[in-house]
């Protein structure tokens, strides 16, 4: 190992530029769930933590749009079922 370095020409800053698509941030999680996106990578042979990070977090982006549509529909659906039926006199609500 050489004893003496010039770094009078190095360039401060990432290794690797980050793409275009996706923005660099500082983020603290739980060890606990570092852990498990490790390993889960780990027993895959492969890829990229946080990679499947960013995808359990889109998917669950997907899923949580989805629930509203589902909460939209059963609403709507209950609501028509609630709704008074040709020929029977609408229920009087008391207000006040």
């Amino acid at each position: 190992m050489n004893d003496n370095y010039d770094f009078s020409k190095g360039k401060r800053g990432a290794v690797a530029p980050s793409t275009p698509r996706k923005k660099r941030i500082s983020i603290r999680f739980d060890p606990k769930i570092l852990e498990w996106f490790k390993k889960k990578v780990e027993n895959e042979k492969g890829g990229n933590y946080q990679s499947l990070m960013n995808k359990a977090l889109l998917d669950h982006i997907k899923e949580d749009e989805s629930l509203e549509k589902i909460f939209r529909r059963v609403l709507r659906e209950e609501l028509h079922h609630d709704s008074p039926k040709k020929g029977t006199p609408h229920k009087k609500v008391n207000n006040g």
